[in-house]
C-alpha cells in the first residue's frame, strides 16, 4: 500500500556535503606533527569557550521558540488532513478552510555556533547509510536468486518495450513521455539512478530510485507483492509464443519471478514492511528486476498505472494530465488525488505544505519555492515542456 505523503527529496545532499566539508584550518593541522596538532587543538582559550557558550544559549533559545511555533503549525497541518479524510469518508465536499492557508514558519535566528573544544579521541565521523547501486542489485540477484536480469541491446529497445506495455495498459504517450521527461530530465536511461550522472565524475547515488519513473526499492517490492501475479501471467503469455532457447530462458525467468513475488508477499502489505524488506540484499535483488527488458517495463508502467486506477476508483473519471499524474507518482495516490481534484481557484491559495510531512517539506526546495498547489503544478508542467524536447524524450515518443 502506497503512503499518503511525499517520501523523500534530494535537498539533503547539500546538507550531507556540509557535514563532510573540512573546517577552516583543518588542512594546516593535517600537515603538522601529531604532538603539535594536538597542542593546537587544546589551545581554545577560556574566553573563546565562554563566548561559545553564550552564543549556544542564544541559539538554543531562538531554536526552542521556533520549534514551538513550527510544531504548532505542522500539528495543524496534520489535524486538517485528518479532517479532510473524515469528510471524504462521509462523502462531504472539501472547502478552502479544510486546509492550512498560511505558509510554514521559517527559522531566522542565529546559527548554531562551532564548539572550539577539541574532539574526543574516540570520536569518529558519521557513517553514511549505504545506498545500493546497479552493480549491487545485480550481485544480489545473482547471489539470492541465481539470476541475472536480461538487459536491452540498446536504450531504444527498452523504450520500445516500455511503450508497448504502457500503451496496452492504457497510458497515453503524453503521460508516459512527460513523466519520463520530468523524472529523468529528458535523457535518462533505463538504469539511471537518482544522484548519479556520467557527466558529473564523483557523483553519488542519493536514493535507490532507478529508471524512467524512478522506482525505489520499496516501489519494486510493493509492485511485485501486489501486481506480481499479473506480471507472471504477462510473461507466461509471451512464453507461449516462443520456442527453443528463448522459450527456455523465458521459462527460467518466470520461475525466478514467481520466487520473487512469493518473497515480496512474505510480509504484510504495508509500505513500512516493504521498505524494511527493500533495505535488505534480498530486496535489492527484487529491485534488480527493474533493469530486465521484460519485467522492467511492467514495473515502470504499473508505478503510474496504479495512480490512474486509484483515481478512477475514487470517482475521478477525467484523464489525468501528466503533471497531475506526476503529483500522484511523487506524493502517493491519496495525497496526490487531493491536489488533483482541487478546483483551480483553491489551487492558487492552498500552500504545498498541506501535502507534506514536515521533514519531507523542509528537504524539498522545489516545494518551498513553489509554495502553492498551482505553482507546483505549473513548474512541473514547465519542466516537462522543456525536457520533452531532449533526445531521450523524443526517442520515447517515437517508440509509441
Amino acid at each position: 500500500m502506497r503512503p499518503h505523503a511525499i517520501r523523500y527529496g534530494p535537498g539533503y545532499l547539500a546538507f550531507a556535503l556540509l557535514l563532510i566539508a573540512p573546517q577552516a584550518g583543518a588542512m594546516d593541522a593535517a600537515v603538522l606533527p601529531a604532538a603539535t596538532a594536538g597542542a593546537m587543538a587544546q589551545a581554545a582559550s577560556p574566553q573563546a569557550i565562554a563566548e561559545y557558550r553564550r552564543k549556544l544559549r542564544e541559539y538554543q533559545e531562538a531554536r526552542a521558540a521556533f520549534e514551538q511555533e513550527a510544531s504548532a503549525y505542522w500539528n495543524s497541518i496534520a489535524d486538517k488532513r485528518r479532517g479532510r479524510n473524515a469528510k471524504r469518508r462521509d462523502r462531504q465536499s472539501i472547502a478552502l478552510d479544510d486546509y492550512v492557508l498560511t505558509q510554514p514558519p521559517v527559522y531566522a535566528g542565529p546559527k548554531r555556533p562551532v564548539d572550539p573544544s577539541p574532539l574526543e579521541p574516540d570520536e569518529t565521523p558519521r557513517q553514511r547509510k549505504t545506498i545500493p547501486v546497479v552493480a549491487d542489485l545485480l550481485k544480489a540477484a545473482l547471489e539470492h536468486f541465481q539470476f541475472t536480469p536480461q538487459r536491452p541491446a540498446d536504450e531504444v529497445e527498452f523504450k520500445r518495450a516500455y511503450a508497448r506495455v504502457a500503451s496496452a495498459a492504457g497510458l497515453t504517450r503524453e503521460q508516459a513521455v512527460r513523466v519520463y521527461s520530468f523524472e529523468t530530465g529528458g535523457s535518462g536511461n533505463h538504469d539511471m539512478q537518482s544522484g548519479l550522472s556520467a557527466s558529473r565524475p564523483g557523483s553519488r547515488a542519493i536514493s535507490t530510485a532507478i529508471g524512467y519513473n524512478q522506482l525505489l526499492t520499496t516501489n519494486s517490492v510493493e509492485l511485485l507483492a501486489e501486481q506480481g501475479h499479473e506480471f507472471v501471467h504477462a510473461l507466461t503469455e509471451r512464453a507461449a509464443r516462443l520456442s527453443g532457447a528463448p522459450r527456455q530462458a523465458m521459462d527460467r525467468k518466470i520461475a525466478v519471478l514467481k520466487r520473487m513475488v512469493a518473497y515480496a508477499r512474505s510480509v504484510p502489505d504495508e509500505w513500512a514492511q516493504h521498505e524494511k524488506l527493500g533495505d535488505t540484499p534480498q530486496g535489492w535483488a527484487l529491485h534488480a528486476m527493474v533493469l530486465d527488458i521484460d519485467v522492467g517495463p511492467l514495473l515502470q508502467t504499473h508505478k503510474l498505472l496504479t495512480s490512474v486506477i486509484f483515481a478512477r476508483a475514487k470517482g475521478y473519471s477525467r484523464a489525468l494530465s501528466a503533471a497531475e499524474l506526476e503529483m500522484m507518482n511523487l506524493t502517493g495516490d491519496g495525497t496526490g488525488l487531493d491536489m488533483v481534484t482541487m478546483p483551480q481557484p483553491m489551487r492558487e491559495q492552498v500552500p504545498t505544505s498541506n501535502f507534506f510531512q514536515r521533514g519531507g517539506y523542509e528537504r524539498n526546495p522545489v516545494a518551498i519555492r513553489n509554495n502553492t498547489v498551482a505553482k507546483l503544478l505549473d513548474v512541473t508542467d514547465r519542466r516537462m515542456d522543456s525536457n520533452s524536447n531532449l533526445p531521450g524524450a523524443k526517442d520515447l515518443a517515437a517508440a509509441f
